[in-house]
Protein backbone atom coordinates (compact mmCIF):
# COMPACT_ATOMS: atom_id res chain seq x y z
CA UNK A 1 0.00 0.00 0.00
CA UNK A 2 1.13 3.56 -0.82
CA UNK A 3 0.71 5.94 2.06
CA UNK A 4 0.91 8.76 -0.36
CA UNK A 5 -1.94 7.92 -2.56
CA UNK A 6 -4.37 8.22 0.57
CA UNK A 7 -6.89 11.02 0.37
CA UNK A 8 -6.98 12.00 4.18
CA UNK A 9 -3.93 14.32 5.07
CA UNK A 10 -4.23 13.17 8.85
CA UNK A 11 -4.65 9.41 8.19
CA UNK A 12 -1.27 10.02 5.95
CA UNK A 13 0.90 11.90 8.68
CA UNK A 14 -0.17 9.05 10.95
CA UNK A 15 0.79 5.96 8.90
CA UNK A 16 4.06 8.02 7.56
CA UNK A 17 4.67 8.40 11.76
CA UNK A 18 4.03 4.53 12.31
CA UNK A 19 5.91 3.39 9.20
CA UNK A 20 8.99 5.90 10.67
CA UNK A 21 9.13 4.94 14.06
CA UNK A 22 8.47 0.84 13.32
CA UNK A 23 11.47 1.32 10.84
CA UNK A 24 13.43 2.76 13.66
CA UNK A 25 12.71 0.79 16.09
CA UNK A 26 14.00 -2.37 13.74
CA UNK A 27 16.92 -0.37 12.72
CA UNK A 28 17.96 -0.05 16.64
CA UNK A 29 17.03 -3.85 16.86
CA UNK A 30 19.49 -5.03 14.55
CA UNK A 31 22.17 -2.50 15.54
CA UNK A 32 22.10 -3.45 19.33
CA UNK A 33 21.80 -6.81 18.36
CA UNK A 34 25.01 -6.71 16.14
CA UNK A 35 26.57 -4.79 18.77
CA UNK A 36 26.06 -7.40 21.78
CA UNK A 37 26.74 -9.90 19.11
CA UNK A 38 30.33 -8.37 18.72
CA UNK A 39 31.35 -7.32 22.53
CA UNK A 40 30.31 -11.57 22.92
CA UNK A 41 32.51 -12.71 20.19
CA UNK A 42 35.22 -10.20 21.38
CA UNK A 43 35.23 -11.17 24.87
CA UNK A 44 35.15 -15.44 24.15
CA UNK A 45 37.96 -14.91 21.57
CA UNK A 46 39.70 -13.33 24.42
CA UNK A 47 39.24 -15.07 27.05
CA UNK A 48 40.25 -18.27 25.01
CA UNK A 49 43.45 -16.54 24.00
CA UNK A 50 43.57 -15.92 28.03
CA UNK A 51 43.09 -19.63 28.45
CA UNK A 52 45.69 -21.12 26.19
CA UNK A 53 48.27 -18.94 27.29
CA UNK A 54 47.86 -20.02 31.01
CA UNK A 55 47.88 -23.39 30.59
CA UNK A 56 51.23 -25.42 30.53
CA UNK A 57 52.08 -26.74 27.06
CA UNK A 58 53.76 -29.14 25.51
CA UNK A 59 57.04 -27.13 26.27
CA UNK A 60 56.66 -26.84 29.86
CA UNK A 61 56.12 -30.87 29.61
CA UNK A 62 59.50 -31.01 28.26
CA UNK A 63 60.49 -28.74 31.42
CA UNK A 64 59.65 -31.39 34.15
CA UNK A 65 62.20 -33.88 32.35
CA UNK A 66 65.13 -31.87 33.96
CA UNK A 67 63.44 -32.05 37.22
CA UNK A 68 65.16 -34.23 40.51
CA UNK A 69 68.42 -33.13 41.42
CA UNK A 70 72.04 -33.11 39.62
CA UNK A 71 75.90 -33.29 40.01
CA UNK A 72 78.06 -30.55 38.25
CA UNK A 73 81.36 -29.79 37.11
CA UNK A 74 82.06 -26.50 36.26
CA UNK A 75 85.11 -24.21 34.39
CA UNK A 76 84.95 -20.61 34.68
CA UNK A 77 87.36 -18.55 31.85
CA UNK A 78 87.88 -15.41 33.39
CA UNK A 79 90.35 -14.46 30.94
CA UNK A 80 89.59 -16.26 27.51
CA UNK A 81 93.29 -16.76 27.27
CA UNK A 82 94.53 -18.60 29.84
CA UNK A 83 93.19 -21.46 32.05
CA UNK A 84 90.14 -22.00 33.64
CA UNK A 85 89.08 -22.16 36.89
CA UNK A 86 87.34 -25.61 38.00
CA UNK A 87 84.36 -25.95 40.54
CA UNK A 88 82.16 -28.82 41.53
CA UNK A 89 78.81 -28.38 43.02
CA UNK A 90 74.76 -29.82 43.42
CA UNK A 91 71.54 -28.90 42.00
CA UNK A 92 67.76 -29.49 42.27
CA UNK A 93 65.53 -28.87 39.62
CA UNK A 94 61.34 -28.25 40.63
CA UNK A 95 58.65 -27.20 38.58
CA UNK A 96 56.53 -24.27 40.62
CA UNK A 97 53.04 -22.08 39.95
CA UNK A 98 51.22 -25.56 38.67
CA UNK A 99 54.02 -26.70 35.85
CA UNK A 100 54.58 -22.99 34.87
CA UNK A 101 57.89 -22.12 35.53
CA UNK A 102 61.18 -24.65 36.53
CA UNK A 103 62.96 -23.18 39.65
CA UNK A 104 66.62 -24.70 40.01
CA UNK A 105 68.57 -24.16 43.10
CA UNK A 106 72.39 -24.93 42.04
CA UNK A 107 75.34 -24.65 44.55
CA UNK A 108 79.22 -24.95 44.47
CA UNK A 109 82.37 -22.96 45.84
CA UNK A 110 83.80 -20.38 42.70
CA UNK A 111 87.04 -19.47 43.54
CA UNK A 112 87.22 -20.73 47.92
CA UNK A 113 84.06 -18.90 47.56
CA UNK A 114 80.54 -20.60 48.63
CA UNK A 115 78.36 -19.49 45.19
CA UNK A 116 74.63 -19.97 45.74
CA UNK A 117 72.44 -19.08 42.76
CA UNK A 118 68.80 -19.39 41.57
CA UNK A 119 67.49 -19.80 37.83
CA UNK A 120 64.15 -19.51 36.49
CA UNK A 121 63.45 -20.98 33.32
CA UNK A 122 59.77 -20.85 31.65
CA UNK A 123 57.97 -20.81 27.96
CA UNK A 124 55.78 -17.69 27.01
CA UNK A 125 52.86 -19.31 25.56
CA UNK A 126 52.22 -16.44 23.09
CA UNK A 127 55.75 -15.17 22.47
CA UNK A 128 56.55 -18.68 21.81
CA UNK A 129 60.38 -18.68 23.37
CA UNK A 130 61.99 -19.88 26.17
CA UNK A 131 62.72 -17.31 28.63
CA UNK A 132 65.91 -17.98 31.60
CA UNK A 133 66.40 -15.94 34.45
CA UNK A 134 69.86 -16.56 36.67
CA UNK A 135 70.41 -14.61 40.31
CA UNK A 136 73.15 -15.74 42.93
CA UNK A 137 74.97 -14.12 45.45
CA UNK A 138 77.88 -13.10 43.73
CA UNK A 139 76.08 -10.32 42.32
CA UNK A 140 73.38 -7.75 42.60
CA UNK A 141 72.25 -8.06 38.94
CA UNK A 142 69.96 -10.47 36.96
CA UNK A 143 71.38 -12.67 33.81
CA UNK A 144 68.08 -12.84 31.37
CA UNK A 145 67.45 -14.64 28.01
CA UNK A 146 65.18 -15.59 25.42
CA UNK A 147 65.73 -18.37 23.04
CA UNK A 148 64.17 -21.78 21.51
CA UNK A 149 64.72 -24.92 20.84
CA UNK A 150 66.07 -27.35 18.24
CA UNK A 151 64.43 -31.05 17.97
CA UNK A 152 67.28 -32.32 15.61
CA UNK A 153 69.95 -31.15 18.09
CA UNK A 154 68.25 -30.99 21.58
CA UNK A 155 69.74 -27.76 21.88
CA UNK A 156 68.31 -24.65 23.80
CA UNK A 157 69.79 -21.61 22.33
CA UNK A 158 69.78 -18.64 23.85
CA UNK A 159 70.43 -14.60 23.77
CA UNK A 160 70.63 -11.99 26.16
CA UNK A 161 72.45 -9.40 28.44
CA UNK A 162 74.06 -9.65 31.32
CA UNK A 163 76.07 -6.50 33.28
CA UNK A 164 79.73 -6.05 33.34
CA UNK A 165 80.39 -5.15 36.63
CA UNK A 166 83.53 -3.20 35.73
CA UNK A 167 82.37 -0.72 33.16
CA UNK A 168 78.68 -1.26 34.56
CA UNK A 169 77.21 -1.64 30.93
CA UNK A 170 75.46 -4.14 29.62
CA UNK A 171 77.12 -6.86 27.09
CA UNK A 172 75.38 -9.47 24.82
CA UNK A 173 76.18 -12.81 25.58
CA UNK A 174 74.92 -16.42 23.69
CA UNK A 175 74.01 -19.72 25.84
CA UNK A 176 73.30 -23.43 24.68
CA UNK A 177 72.12 -25.90 26.82
CA UNK A 178 72.70 -29.27 24.67
CA UNK A 179 70.74 -32.42 26.40
CA UNK A 180 72.61 -35.83 25.80
CA UNK A 181 70.40 -37.74 27.27
CA UNK A 182 68.25 -37.98 30.15
CA UNK A 183 70.68 -38.15 32.72
CA UNK A 184 72.99 -35.99 31.16
CA UNK A 185 73.38 -31.96 29.48
CA UNK A 186 75.44 -29.58 29.46
CA UNK A 187 75.22 -25.52 29.15
CA UNK A 188 78.03 -23.02 27.89
CA UNK A 189 78.09 -19.49 28.07
CA UNK A 190 79.71 -16.88 25.23
CA UNK A 191 80.51 -13.70 25.93
CA UNK A 192 79.79 -11.34 22.57
CA UNK A 193 81.75 -8.37 22.50
CA UNK A 194 82.32 -5.80 19.03
CA UNK A 195 80.79 -9.24 17.57
CA UNK A 196 83.96 -11.50 18.63
CA UNK A 197 82.35 -14.69 20.76
CA UNK A 198 84.73 -15.71 23.98
CA UNK A 199 83.67 -18.47 25.57
CA UNK A 200 83.50 -17.87 29.58
CA UNK A 201 81.95 -20.99 31.40
CA UNK A 202 81.10 -24.23 30.79
CA UNK A 203 79.27 -26.94 32.51
CA UNK A 204 78.52 -30.38 32.97
CA UNK A 205 75.55 -31.94 34.39
CA UNK A 206 75.23 -35.47 35.33
CA UNK A 207 71.76 -36.93 37.46
CA UNK A 208 72.71 -38.18 41.34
Amino acid sequence: MDINKINNPEVTLKMKKIFIAAFILIISFFTTQSYVFAQDSTGNNDMQAFMKYMTPAKEHKMLEKFNGEWDFQMKIWMNPDGPPSTASGSAKFEMILGGRYQLSHQDCKVMGMPMNGMNIVGFDNAKKVFMNLWIDNMGTGMMYCEGTYDEQSKTFNYRGKSVNPVSGKDEDFRQLMKCTDENNFSIETYMIKDGIETKSMEISYTRK
